[in-house]
């Protein structure tokens, strides 16, 4: 059953966070796409207001205009065609629902997107941030960094799979990890010698730190206020600009998704076919591998 919304309370179109509600209910959807759409359609929503519109009775003109308005803030193609997506989402519900009879999106057409692929590190600067991870101090940092980096690299993980990963799985030195990923996929990755070892050696000191073994994660924040919580994806991210300043590499071109995209493109490089890392990276679609 969907929950009452207060609109006094929100300040979001009741509509949007039923909607919401109803995506939860229909199938997993992560936390952070859940926000995404409650971000992007409340900004329709806002601008539609506005004129004196709202999602439940506004048209494809209406629309066009909110995109003019996306444009004049210098949204990139990227994030329009998202925000599009997310409302072609909203009107399919609410159709299904019957709380509109037409669907203004069926007007409107995607932006014409950049044909970019993927930047990926190259295999020496993966290199020099597992050297600049291994002098990190004190010792308990740069042993939990080694064994998250050397994880990632050797499986591509997405950085929210890694850093909810479970100690329970680590304490029989398995060759593979069971990971749950997007819309609760579960798929079976190898570890890898390197990372295996990386693993160990963080398991034993984090065994021996009585802060962490409260923890069900195999990487406990530091936060006084966590509760025994994962670290979070946003550390893990500023983890990796300090390797990298470390380094010597560009700190915005090491991330946690690049990190990914690095074990995907030497993956392939080394012979891998596609099919193979369309299981390890976990994606629904072979063209996302693609």
């Amino acid at each position: 059953m969907a929950r009452q919304v207060d609109p006094a309370q929100t300040g979001v179109d009741p509509l949007i966070l039923l909607f919401l509600d109803a995506l939860v209910a229909m199938r997993a959807v992560s936390a952070n796409t859940l926000a995404a759409y409650r971000r992007d359609l409340a900004d329709t929503s806002l601008l539609l207001r506005a004129a004196k519109k709202s999602l439940s009775d506004c048209s494809a003109d209406d629309l066009r205009h909110v995109m003019s308005v996306w444009h004049q803030r210098g949204l990139s193609a990227r994030s329009v065609a998202r925000r599009i997506s997310a409302l072609r989402q909203f009107m399919g519900w609410a159709i299904d629902d019957q709380i509109r009879i037409d669907n203004p999106c069926r007007w409107i057409s995607n932006p014409s997107l950049p044909a970019l692929l993927p930047k990926s590190l190259s295999e020496d600067e993966v290199v020099k941030l597992l050297a600049a991870a291994n002098a990190l101090q004190p010792a308990a940092v740069s042993c939990r960094a080694v064994a998250m980096l050397e994880i990632m690299y050797a499986t591509g993980l997405r950085v929210s799979e890694l850093v909810h990963l479970k100690v329970s799985q680590f304490r029989r030195q398995p060759d593979s990890i069971l990971v749950v990923g997007k819309g609760g996929r579960e798929r079976l990755v190898p570890l890898g010698l390197s990372a295996k070892r990386a693993a160990a050696d963080w398991l034993e000191l984090r065994d021996a730190t009585s802060a962490y073994l409260l923890s069900d994660y195999m990487f406990p924040s530091d936060s006084a206020t966590s509760g025994g919580g994962a670290m979070t994806r946003q550390q893990f991210a500023q983890l990796l600009k300090t390797i990298a300043v470390a380094a010597q590499i560009n700190p915005s071109r090491v991330t946690p998704h690049k990190i990914r995209h690095s074990f995907a493109t030497h993956m392939l490089n080394r012979g891998a076919d596609l099919r193979s890392l369309q299981t390890m990276l976990g994606h629904a679609d072979i063209a996302t591998t693609q």
